[in-house]
C-alpha cells in the first residue's frame, strides 16, 4: 500500500503531476547541498502553487497585525500553515508574546461526513501518518527557538474531533479573542461547529479564511458559512495568486 493510500487523500490534479512532482521530491531527497545549508536553500523546492500559498498566509497574517487576538486553524493536518504563521509572527511582531498560535486536528482523518459534503469527501480522508503531531510539535518548538521570546511557548496543537475540543478550549481559556480564523475543514458539520463556538471571540478587524468554500467538491463549508455568518454580510475575496481560497476581515 502507497503512502497517498495510507494518508486517505483525494487528488484533483491533471495527468502527469504525479510523474512530475515525483521528480522532483526525489531531487529533493537526494539533494547534494550540505546539511548545514539546506535549511538556507529549502526554495529550490518551491513551486508556484507552493509559492503562492506562502504568499497568501503572509498576506492574511499581516492583515491582522492590529488586532489583538491569536491564531486558530481548524485542520491543521501537516502543520505547513501553522509553521507559516509562527514565522511570519517572528518577522512581524517577534515581541508579542500573546499571538499564541493553535492548531486543531483529528490526525487521522474526517471523523464522519454528512449529507450536506457531496460525494466527493470520504469518512477517514485526509489522515496523516502515525504519531505524526509527536513529530509536528517538535518541529513547532525548535521553530519557536529562532525568534525571540523563545522561553515562552506560543503555540499548541489540540488533538481530537472540533465539534468537542473548540468549544473546550474555549472554556479551557476563557481570555481567548480570536484575531485570525482558517478554516480547511472541508465538511458541514465541523466547519459550522467551531463558527459557533467562536463567534462570540472574533472581534471587529479579525481575518476569517476559509480553503473550500464555492467549491463544489466541499460544499459543506460554504453551507455552514452561509447558515452561521451569511454570506452576503461580507465582503468575501480572494487571493489573487491563489484562486481556491477565500477570506473576509469582520467588520
Amino acid at each position: 500500500m502507497s503512502k497517498e493510500q495510507d494518508i486517505n487523500i483525494v487528488r484533483f490534479g491533471p495527468e502527469g503531476e504525479d510523474e512530475r512532482r515525483g521528480e522532483l521530491i526525489d531531487l529533493m531527497n537526494n539533494c547534494p547541498i550540505p546539511k548545514e545549508e539546506l535549511l538556507l536553500n529549502t526554495g529550490l523546492f518551491l513551486t508556484p502553487q507552493t509559492l503562492s500559498r506562502v504568499l497568501y498566509m503572509d498576506h492574511l497574517y499581516k492583515k491582522i497585525l492590529n488586532t489583538q487576538g491569536i491564531v486558530m486553524e481548524f485542520g491543521c493536518r501537516w502543520g505547513q500553515n501553522l509553521s507559516l504563521f509562527s514565522s511570519m509572527r517572528g518577522i512581524y511582531e517577534p515581541f508579542n508574546r500573546l499571538r499564541k498560535i493553535v492548531g486543531f486536528d483529528t490526525f487521522s482523518g474526517f471523523v464522519d461526513v454528512s449529507d450536506e459534503d457531496g460525494g466527493e469527501m470520504k469518512k477517514g480522508a485526509y489522515s496523516v501518518t502515525q504519531g505524526y503531531e509527536v513529530y509536528l510539535d517538535k518541529l513547532l518548538k525548535l521553530q519557536e527557538q529562532e525568534s525571540p521570546l523563545d522561553h515562552l511557548t506560543k503555540y499548541e496543537l489540540v488533538k481530537g474531533d472540533v465539534c468537542e475540543t473548540v468549544p473546550q478550549y474555549i472554556k479551557d481559556h476563557p481570555e481567548t479573542i480570536v484575531a485570525l480564523a482558517y478554516f480547511d475543514l472541508d465538511l458541514y458539520t465541523p466547519t459550522k461547529a467551531v463558527i459557533d463556538a467562536i463567534r462570540d471571540r472574533i472581534p471587529k478587524g479579525a481575518v476569517i479564511a476559509f480553503d473550500e468554500i464555492n467549491d463544489p467538491a466541499c460544499p459543506g463549508e460554504t453551507l455552514a458559512l452561509l447558515e452561521s455568518f451569511g454570506i452576503n454580510n461580507f465582503r468575501i475575496e480572494r487571493y489573487q495568486y491563489n484562486a481556491r481560497t477565500s477570506y473576509f476581515v469582520y467588520e
